[in-house]
């Protein structure tokens, strides 16, 4: 069936696999599918109910996600967090539990990076002979992306506009990656300082992470598709990468489902952290969609080298980075020159008070907290510093963990 814009949403949330004691990585992630689903050899995935874990690229990592999307966000947030507390149920048979986070705080993934070697295994081995995946950019990597549907050219292009002014400025709100090799490397989002450059072999993948604006489906095929195709074709002979989903924009278009997908959301400590935010962002973006996105033509269109630079910012400071931009600003009804991040997501949240939008109840509570206390990474930094020791490192992220397993906001 297809859902209209703002009918639903769906969530993929990517978790890591770590050991109980150590939290080192666990590559199990084919052993824990086949032992939930019974299986007598190795599966993708895993289905319980309006529920599904499926394998990544990595073996340490699994997404867990809803099947269909979905506009009940309270039992949504209540499926999710008993589904998690579930795995974890299920893990500890294998000595391991799930860490939240848009990274692992010390893994190295020259070392320790194991690919899916099953079902389409073809397709891992392809992107690691392309781009080496024994990095962070590639290999330690935990996300949410979030899909919004739509239903036909009109609604896309809607949708498209609005998604690409919100997506510079989410790190700001999101990061949940502050540490890397065992210290604090500088960007508070450095998953996606990580990803952005993951692909210079062919730099048209990522673009500029911020997508170019676009009308139709055959605008996004030609202006985005077939250049990423054209320039893997003498990587990738055998054709075997030239599918939509090797686009990484921050915002990517899934045509087989009807849907944009967002891909700059860190993995926060809670689904329903994750939920909550994505709740926010449905109702931004519903906002832009009937006002300043209602008829977005290319010409009024901000230039993607300005929402990319502002990106940047947030990816590096988050909340602090200062934006100044005044046409980005007065998108989001600010009639300042310039404004720290945090300001502008705190007048973004009463703004959408005032408008009484629709899943306020849902996210009022958790943007408060984060809009009041940082982002993830900035709490997570906050509390041991850029160069921790190991056992710092391991308690803080033990915390973590518990924090997840339990379903509540994190601030050590």
């Amino acid at each position: 069936m297809t859902l209209h814009a703002f009918e639903g949403v769906g969530l993929e949330i990517e978790y890591a696999l770590v050991d109980r004691a150590s939290l080192d990585v666990a590559p199990i992630a084919d052993r824990v599918l086949q032992a939930l689903s019974g299986a007598a050899r190795p599966v993708n995935d895993y289905l319980n109910g309006e529920l599904g874990w499926s394998n990544e690229l990595v073996m340490h990592v699994l997404e867990l996600k809803n099947v269909a999307p979905s506009a009940r966000f309270d039992p949504l947030a209540r499926m999710l967090q008993d589904e998690v507390r579930a795995m974890n149920t299920a893990l500890e048979r294998f000595g391991a539990r799930l860490m939240p986070g848009g990274m692992h705080p010390w893994m190295d993934p020259a070392k320790e990076t194991r690919l899916w070697p099953h079902d389409h295994a073809h397709v891992y081995r392809a992107y690691d002979s392309v781009f080496g995946c024994r990095s962070h950019g590639w290999a330690n990597l935990q996300s949410t992306h979030v899909n919004f549907p739509f239903a036909n050219d009109g609604e896309f292009a809607r949708l498209h506009a609005a998604l690409r002014v919100i997506v510079p400025i989410l790190p700001a709100l999101t990061a949940a990656s502050p540490y890397a090799d065992g210290r604090a490397p500088g960007p508070l989002d450095f998953r996606m300082e990580a990803y952005r450059t993951n692909a210079d072999a062919v730099p048209q993948l990522n673009g500029q992470i911020v997508p170019e604006p676009v009308m139709t489906r055959a605008d996004y095929q030609r202006d985005v598709l077939e250049p990423i195709y054209r320039a893997i074709v003498p990587h990738d002979p055998d054709g075997i990468l030239q599918e939509d989903w090797i686009n990484a924009r921050g915002v990517i278009a899934r045509f087989e489902r009807n849907a944009l997908e967002i891909r700059v959301v860190d993995t926060q400590e809670a689904p329903g952290v994750d939920l909550a935010l994505a709740a926010f962002v449905l109702d931004l973006a519903q906002s832009l969609y009937e006002r300043e996105c209602s008829n977005p033509t290319l010409d009024i269109q901000l230039p993607t080298r300005v929402l990319a630079e502002i990106f940047l910012r947030c990816v590096h400071d988050a909340e602090r980075a200062r934006i100044d931009s005044s046409e980005f600003l007065s998108l989001f009804g600010l009639t300042r020159a310039t404004c720290p991040a945090a300001d502008l997501w705190s007048a973004i949240a009463e703004r959408l008070e005032r408008e009484n939008a629709p899943h306020a109840g849902v996210w009022r509570r958790a943007v408060e907290f984060v809009v009041t206390r940082g982002p993830l990474a900035r709490r997570l930094l906050r509390a041991i510093g850029p160069r921790p020791d190991r056992r710092a490192l391991h308690e803080l992220y033990s915390a973590l963990c518990d924090a997840l397993h339990e379903g509540r906001q994190f601030d050590p």
